[in-house]
């Protein structure tokens, strides 16, 4: 926000949430609660003034929390009982996991559920005695309303505090187990991967794809572990269930045939109707599953997606700086939706009678429409859906510069280090697949950005940039996420400063999370600030959690270097695990991915080049197969000193007949060193 906005801002009567730099947080600073950001201030005051503190947590592209905020945040008589009776403080969870984890954890024991707005009332020194989600301003159809939940908390709060105080003792008490997961004995075994397969299999959806009914999740990593137990074991049931899971979100309204994309779930069973808001963590996982499902099977439908995806985070959600921005809104003009709907006769009009009718059948827009009586373009009845149509191209154009008339989406442009590390991970698979020189630009720039904005003098990584401000210390996911991104550039480049980056991060990271008591990484690091509980997420939910990355690193990078203390810590990380996949193993399934890399066999392969021509030839060999199991090294004349300092073993291999030379070792075994191209190609394809 600029000085002389704040400036008219403060005339307006804005609260202290103006000096924030959250997109969401500044969405409310003309609300008349008097808002505070989390700080120690706001803690104080509430000490200070005997209230208890009012938190609400949310994110900017979130229509609910839109909904709430209209009908009770902006309301007069709901700000003065806050006001009154209350410390309020707004938090972006998007800004801060740690409090956002901390609070959902307390909302789920003590309700059944969770999701945003989040709503906690707590006592001065942070404990939750209340905690719940979108409340409307008034009680109605059983649901109590905001006004009198507030009210009767702060009529109790003035006469019976020990009360309250005692039940949010005992809240948190109750839960430390949830909060510090622990390392309990058990074997690795293949059995979890097993049983992990048969539930996709018993929850599938034969006929739309994806698993359970409505509201469907994209959930990308179940998909990307089925990839992978496909290729392993040769399970066709496996592979049917991505590509059917595949082709109907593409088919369905949870992508936007128009601007291209995905919007964050589907409300129905058909991926017809989406919450429309687009994620880029969610763009980012589907990029790379598109990616990788190409790779298996080699149909163009899949590559077509994953790029036209890109096209979209390039447009829409890419700063000028190269850092990505984190989502799009789902509302416009106070509508979800809105901006993504149309009818018949406004096609007709924009592209004429034969060309419009032609888009409607298409993409089935009908007068009866499927959205609150407008259409949302889909390829679900659309038999010719994975046929390229040059003609619908040219007329989607059309239908997308008349769209970008109606008005403005709100975009959220923090940009935010775990989730640019995503789509790192997704434009580093882009060109390692498709070789395309841009999406490695694009990659590149991106980590140059991380590296110069978001690591302070001290080489912390920090969590969040936004106006040329970067804050609060870099969380287990910022750090994971980043060595996976460092990690798949290494192995779509082999510059083998990647690797060294990753290897140097990953040690930071076993630095300031690590539990060397019970196992497992904190979600925040040793020198955050102290919550009331220091939680460890390991459920693999939208995103893969912190530790299930942290695992499928550990283990990919022991392989990579050779290193025993590595392997020894990637093992303990993956019996941290045994337990909580025993009971319910599809809801680690990014960790399952980690596992299947540590049992099933893996191979090596050590490139020795005497050219460095040869170099192209190794990508184009290795890139040609879906080989997530197959760790690579490639040594040349210009590396050669860097590569040996930092993995020792690779000193013992050179060049043979002063050739280029192939290594492949499998299950600890070499074989014989290989000079040829085509045997190294034909080798690794059997």
């Amino acid at each position: 926000m600029s000085v002389p906005e704040k400036v008219l801002a403060k005339e307006r009567k804005a609260n202290r949430l103006i000096y924030e730099k959250s997109p969401y947080l500044l969405q409310h600073i003309y609300n008349p609660v008097d808002w505070h950001p989390w700080s120690e201030e706001a803690f104080k005051k509430a000490a200070q003034e005997d209230k208890p503190v009012f938190l609400s947590i949310g994110y900017s592209t979130c229509h609910w929390c839109h909904v709430m905020a209209h009908e009770s945040f902006e309301d007069e008589e709901v700000a003065d009982i806050i006001n009154n009776y209350f410390v309020p403080i707004k938090v972006d969870r998007e800004e801060r996991p740690d409090v956002d984890s901390v609070y959902m954890t307390v909302c789920q024991a003590l309700t059944g559920s969770g999701g945003w707005p989040m709503t906690i009332m707590m006592t001065p020194d942070q404990k939750p005695f209340f905690a719940g989600t979108y409340y409307p301003k008034e009680s109605r159809y059983g649901r109590p309303g905001l006004i009198d939940l507030l009210t009767t908390a702060a009529k109790k709060w003035k006469s019976h505090r020990e009360s309250l105080v005692s039940t949010s003792d005992k809240i948190i008490e109750a839960l430390q187990d949830q909060f510090n997961v622990k390392n309990e004995p058990g074997d690795l075994s293949k059995e979890t991967i097993k049983n992990a397969f048969s539930f996709f299999s018993n929850l599938f959806d034969p006929t739309y794809g994806g698993f359970r009914e409505a509201p469907k999740f994209p959930t990308p990593h179940h998909l990307m572990f089925l990839l992978r137990y496909y290729q392993l074991e040769k399970e066709e049931k496996a592979l049917t269930m991505v590509e059917k899971t595949l082709e109907q979100m593409y088919k369905g309204g949870i992508f936007d045939h128009i601007g291209f994309g995905f919007s964050r779930y589907s409300t129905d069973n058909k991926w017809l109707a989406p919450h429309f808001e687009k994620m880029l963590y969610d763009n980012a996982l589907l990029i790379s599953t598109y990616l990788e499902a190409y790779q298996v099977t080699g149909k163009e439908l899949y590559k077509t997606v994953a790029v036209k995806s890109m096209a979209y985070i390039l447009r829409e959600l890419t700063s000028e700086e190269g850092g990505f921005y984190c989502a799009q809104d789902a509302d416009s003009e106070g509508e979800e939706g809105k901006y993504y709907v149309f009818t018949p006769d406004e096609i007709v009009m924009l592209l004429g009678q034969e060309d419009g009718e032609y888009f409607n059948k298409y993409f089935n827009i009908t007068d009866k429409g499927n959205f609150e009586g407008k259409s949302i373009p889909n390829l679900i009845q659309n038999k010719e859906f994975d046929t390229p149509n040059e003609k619908i191209e040219e007329l989607s154009k059309k239908v997308f510069e008349y769209r970008m008339t109606r008005t403005y989406l709100h975009k959220d442009d923090k940009i935010l280090t775990s989730w640019n590390a995503l789509m790192i991970v997704a434009f580093a698979k882009a060109y390692k697949v498709l070789q395309d020189e841009k999406y490695l630009e694009v990659a590149k720039k991106a980590i140059g950005f991380i590296e110069d904005k978001l690591v302070n003098k001290d080489g912390r990584v920090l969590a969040r940039y936004r106006e040329g401000e970067a804050s609060y210390l870099g969380y287990l996911d910022d750090y994971a996420f980043l060595v996976w991104a460092l990690i798949e550039l290494y192995e779509g480049t082999f510059e083998i400063s990647f690797l060294d980056k990753a290897l140097g991060l990953n040690q930071d990271m076993i630095r300031y999370f690590w539990d060397d008591e019970n196992s497992g990484f904190y979600l925040y690091g040793a020198d955050g600030e102290d919550l009331i509980a220091r939680p460890k997420e390991i459920y693999d939910g939208a995103i893969p959690s912190g530790n299930s990355v942290a695992a499928y690193n550990l283990i990919r990078l022991a392989r990579l270097t050779g290193d025993k203390k590595l392997d020894a810590l990637a093992n303990i990380q993956l019996k941290f695990y045994v337990a909580a996949t025993r009971e319910y193993p599809m809801g680690y399934s990014f960790y399952i991915m980690a596992l299947l890399f540590a049992l099933y066999p893996s191979s090596e392969l050590i490139c020795v080049l005497k050219d460095n021509k040869d170099l192209e030839t190794i990508k184009a060999i290795v890139n040609e197969k879906f080989m997530p199991h197959q760790t690579i090294l490639i040594k040349e004349e210009k590396n050669k000193e860097h590569i040996n300092t930092l993995i020792p073993f690779v000193k013992e291999y050179g060049i043979q007949n002063d050739k280029t030379t192939y290594y492949i070792c499998k299950n600890n075994s070499c074989a014989a060193p290989i000079n040829d191209a085509q045997e190294l190609s034909d080798a690794l394809r059997s």
